[in-house]
């Protein structure tokens, strides 16, 4: 990790972007070619309770949310990230959490007015909003889809009743069931998020949830098999799981049923009809650009030559008094020119059909050669197949991806 300074400043301490924007375009290790496409990722930090496996960056709610005065700072957080990215267009925006439909109809189209007015989006943008099945209003959802919201991604997690209250979901199955269906009637793009492997959860009762799912012909389906994460309340007390056979049953049998149903297994954990990927999550796997703004939000940037990445302050208060004294930037640090195959690798190994070898110089602004120690190994052990064309993991390597992915730590040349 290299740190990058701009002279005078520290974390949270005001900074001429349009300086710091001179700085990081000057002769560097790198040599791109071309810069990536831009996504935008915009961050809304409240919850109204936190559930139990969740790692992200989500705080419950207590009393009046502090939505203009977040607004405020997310548009702030904006117009200070301008001269990094001038001149390009945004392919792809993504407003997660956090619960974004806890934001009134009011807000989200204030919100999307100012990433309008400020930025360049490209005709027909996918613009994707999170939301969570016990915040569904259907007044609220049409407002959200006349503002501009163009895609839905809705976390059910389960129709069953018992495994949401383990997961400390605020939603029951009916509310569940009622979520899809004003999806369905109101958004002709949507996503379903589902879990697996939950606490006392049998092969019948998952092959039941992904069944429910598909009866409703959701457009993409991401399926999750939940982990117990650091610093979470299932870490600290982990609830009894399927073991390990029962696991790898329902990963066959999920599989099977949407290959049965005609969806493709385009990525580790998404499933979508065809020509119906997430945009927004391809362009990070394919490591892609995107500017995080808003609490806890990252980004990648590209410049000619160096690739610098950023993370905002994970608190609300921190990152709206940051943003007020002009700059919401915590940390900042330039990939090292020895963890870029393993950055690189580390997303687009996701992909189930692999990617272009050409991608690699064009992404890293490095030649694939830095990395061929480690492609050598990870053929050699099965993990993935490559020719001129195709690197792409072997349904092995899908099986034990984290241990493929390590493989190229350190190893770029």
């Amino acid at each position: 990790m290299i740190p990058i300074k701009v002279a005078g400043t520290t974390a949270g301490e005001p900074r001429n972007a349009a300086t710091a924007a001179l700085q990081y375009l000057q002769p560097g290790a790198l040599n791109l070619t071309a810069l990536p496409p831009l996504s935008l990722y915009i961050h809304f930090p409240w919850c109204v309770r936190k559930c139990p496996y969740c790692d992200f960056n989500s705080h419950e709610a207590k009393g009046e949310l502090p939505e203009q005065a977040y607004l405020d700072a997310v548009r702030l957080d904006l117009e200070q990230s301008l001269p990094l990215i001038w001149g390009r267009k945004i392919h792809t925006v993504f407003i997660g959490g956090g619960t974004p439909s806890l934001m009134s109809a009011a807000g989200l189209d204030r919100l999307l007015s100012d990433v309008r007015t400020l930025l360049p989006l490209e005709i027909n943008a996918e613009i994707t909003m999170e939301a969570n099945p016990g915040t569904f209003e259907i007044e609220k959802f049409r407002h959200y889809r006349d503002s501009g919201v163009n895609r839905l991604s809705i976390g059910i997690q389960s129709f069953n009743g018992e495994h949401l209250k383990s997961l400390g979901r605020i939603h029951d199955e009916r509310e569940a069931l009622r979520a899809v269906e004003i999806a369905t009637s109101t958004f002709e793009n949507f996503n379903l998020d589902l879990m697996y492997a939950l606490p006392s959860q049998t092969l019948a009762q998952a092959e039941h949830d992904i069944k429910t799912a598909l009866s409703f012909a959701p457009p993409h389906l991401s399926l999750y098999h939940l982990t117990m994460e650091p610093n979470t309340v299932f870490a600290k007390y982990p609830p009894a799981l399927p073991d390990d056979d029962t696991s790898a049953d329902m990963q066959d049998m999920i599989a099977e049923t949407m290959s049965a149903a005609g969806y493709d297994h385009y990525e580790v954990s998404a499933y979508a009809q065809p020509g119906r990927q997430a945009r927004h999550n391809l362009n990070y796997w394919n490591f892609g650009d995107y500017l995080g703004i808003g609490a806890g939000a990252h980004s990648k940037i590209s410049f000619p030559h160096r690739i610098l990445r950023q993370a905002r302050f994970k608190q609300p208060a921190s990152f709206m008094e940051a943003a007020k004294r002009g700059n919401p930037v915590q940390e900042e640090h330039e990939i090292a020119r020895a963890d870029m195959g393993f950055e690189f690798m580390l997303n687009t190994l996701r992909l189930t059909g692999g990617f272009d070898p050409n991608l690699f110089g064009e992404r890293t602004g490095m030649s694939i050669t830095a990395i061929s120690r480690a492609l050598d190994a990870a053929e050699a052990k099965g993990l993935i197949t490559r020719d001129f064309k195709l690197i792409r993991p072997t349904e092995l390597g899908q099986r034990f991806l984290n241990d493929l992915q390590e493989m190229f730590l350190g190893e770029t040349k």
